[in-house]
Parts: C-alpha cells; structure tokens; sequence
C-alpha cells in the first residue's frame, strides 16, 4: 500500500473478511483504533487510511453519553460501504477490516440485535474489553446468536487485560477456564488481544518513550502466562500490546525524518527516526521474538512500520519450508549456519510460513528498513 513498486522475494497475499479463518487471523497487522463517532468513509474510499484494520471504539475511545451518536455512525458506516459496493464503486477488497470494540456485554447485545445482514457482511467483528470467565460465555453466546439471525460470519476478539489477569493469584485459574470456556467457539475467535495499557494501570506505572511494555514486569509476567496459556500448538493467534505514543515531532512529517536521518543513524548510531518510532520498533521486535503477531495503534503512520517488521527475511523462509518439506531427523540450513531440528521446530516453521503469505518474504533485514522508507530493491 505504501510502497507499491518494493521486489518481494514472495509478494503478500490479498485478503478479505471471507479469508478462511486460519489464515485471516494472521492478516490484522497494524489495527488502527479510533473512537466510534469518527467518520473515515471518504477516507477509506478514497485510500487515505493506509491500514489493513481497524477498531470502532465505543468504550474507552468515548464519552458515555456519546455512545448513541458512535452506535449510530457505525451502522451508517456500514450501510455506507455496503451501498458502494452494490454501485459497483468499489469492491470488499477495498474494505479494511472493520471490528467494533463494545462497551459492556449488554450494549454488545443491544447494538448486535440492531444490526442488519448488508451492515453484518462489510463488519468482520468484535473487540470484547474486560473479557473474563465471568462475562465470556454470555458474550459468545450473543456472537453465536448473531451470525445465526444474519447468516454471515462475524468473529470475536477477546480483549484480557482485567485484574483476574493481570494478578498473578487468579491469573492461572483464570486463564485456564477461559481456555475452557473459549474451546466450543474456537472458530469464531480471530484473536485474543491483550491491554498493555490496562493493566500497567492496576500497578500505577507507565512504560516511557524510550522502553517497551516488557520492562514493566507484573505486565511482562501477564503478557508471559497469557502467551503460555494461548499461544501453545499455534492454536490461537495473540496480538500485541497497544503502542500508546504519537509521533515525537508533530512539526516532522515521518517519511522527511526517516529520509534525512536514516544514513547517519546506520553509520553513527544515532536515532533511526525519533523515539517515539524508535521505542516501537524495539517494541514490536520483542512482541515478535516471543510470538505476537500484530499490533494495536493509534495513529496511521505507525502502520507501516509494524506491517514490514512482520515480513519474513528469506533465510528464515527457507529454513521454514525445508522443515516442513523433511519428515524428520537434523538438517543443516540452506545458509549453513544452523541446525533445523524437524521435530521441534516445525510449529515455529509452520507460523513463519503462514507470516510470509501475509506479510511478504524479503531479503533481510535491511530490506525490511528499505521498504518503510519506500525504496525499491
């Protein structure tokens, strides 16, 4: 989307809400939230919004009494884009992936009973805050009876950031019977997100500018369980804590600052961009190193940094296929410089290559920082 003429070694996939499951639920990347009263329809027809998807907020984004007037714009939303594709002006390709975030589970089950089928096919589903072994299955239960009475497929994305978590005494118990609970609806569940902010909270503390979500360690250690808990077998996709801060400059447009100072910050060491980047690419090579995939923002031009730090460098790509290509034993990297284990490495092999059909295979990691700044290779 932003750089349109970049080499891939493997060119990502196109996608829409109708992708299978498995695959679509790699394909969120950088989710962009907003409040729910903001009106981005010309914004998407017109591709001003560089995003794959994006959160309609109708809790913390909003003000409660301007819920009525979110609930509002987000079914005239819908209609919206719905009419533009029955005009033939656009297609569903055109449409990024549009999920809700609900306030409570009873206006989840108040605004759902208001939807119609045309808003259920542009709407891909629901962010679900505060989602905990108390409230879960009443909300999975309202997401079952919706899809039945719309016959479409709306997914849900459970949202775990509440004490039962982030408290270590109920955090095991309760994430094992949210595994439980979660199981019969596998299907229907996109992502489990996790709020970073939330529960950094619950400990008065704040990660600055210049760290990242995992030196706060009572959230490190939340973060860790909910990982252990969802992230076993690949049966779940995880995704990462919010990255909470603007640009640094709000003087500098980003691509100007990336252009001027990337040369120096190779050869000197210095910022590559400016802290605020600078902080969320480190953020997002740890959420990647322990197996998040995706990223929830809050401006759009941290969008495209997080999208390229999820490509696959091409050494990593073919170490994953010749794992799954190898029925078993010890083999040595086509590079040379490893060991692939067959036998335990291949659910990693398995996540890299369902990556880079989303993502896209480059050529290494200096590809990766060519194609934030809008080079070709």
């Amino acid at each position: 989307m932003y750089n349109s003429g970049f080499n891939f070694v493997k060119a990502p996939m196109e996608f829409n809400k109708s992708t299978e499951r498995d695959t679509l639920q790699y394909c969120l990347g950088a989710t962009l939230y907003m409040p729910g009263t903001k009106d981005i329809r010309e914004k998407v027809i017109n591709h001003e919004l560089p995003v794959t998807s994006f959160v309609m907020c109708c809790e913390d984004a909003i003000k409660e009494e301007d819920l009525p007037a979110a609930e509002q714009n987000i079914l005239d939303t819908m209609d919206y884009f719905a009419d533009q594709i029955e005009a033939g002006r656009i297609t569903q390709d055109d449409i990024p992936l549009i999920f809700m975030r609900v306030r409570n589970p009873e206006q989840f089950k108040s605004f759902a009973a208001r939807m119609t089928k045309r808003q259920g096919d542009i709407l891909t589903g629901f962010n679900f805050p505060k989602f905990n072994s108390k409230n879960a299955l009443g909300v999975l239960r309202t997401l079952v009876e919706t899809n039945a009475r719309l016959g479409v497929t709306l997914y849900g994305m459970p949202i775990l950031e509440g004490e039962e978590i982030a408290f270590r005494e109920s955090r095991n118990q309760e994430l094992l019977l949210l595994r439980n609970i979660l199981e019969p609806y596998k299907e229907l569940i996109l992502n489990i997100r996790v709020g970073g902010t939330d529960m950094s909270s619950l400990f008065g503390v704040r990660r600055g500018i210049n760290s990242t979500v995992y030196d706060i360690m009572p959230v490190r250690d939340a973060l860790s369980d909910v990982l252990n808990a969802f992230n076993r077998f690949n049966d779940y996709c995880v995704s990462a804590a919010v990255w909470e801060y603007f640009r640094a400059y709000k003087d500098d447009d980003i691509d100007d600052v990336i252009k001027r100072n990337f040369h120096n910050a190779l050869i000197k060491g210095q910022d590559i961009v400016n802290p605020a980047i600078d902080g969320l690419l480190k953020e997002v090579l740890l959420d990647r190193a322990n197996g998040f995939v995706g990223k929830t923002i809050i401006h759009p031009t941290h969008a495209k940094f997080v999208n390229a730090m999820f490509t696959v460098v091409e050494e990593e790509y073919n170490d994953a296929i010749q794992i799954l290509n190898t029925s078993g034993g010890v083999i040595k990297s086509e590079g040379g410089g490893k060991m692939n284990e067959i036998g335990p490495h291949h659910r990693w092999a398995e996540k890299i290559v369902r990556r880079a059909n989303v993502y896209g295979v480059v050529k290494n990691e200096d590809s990766v920082l060519n194609l934030v700044l809008g080079k070709n290779e």
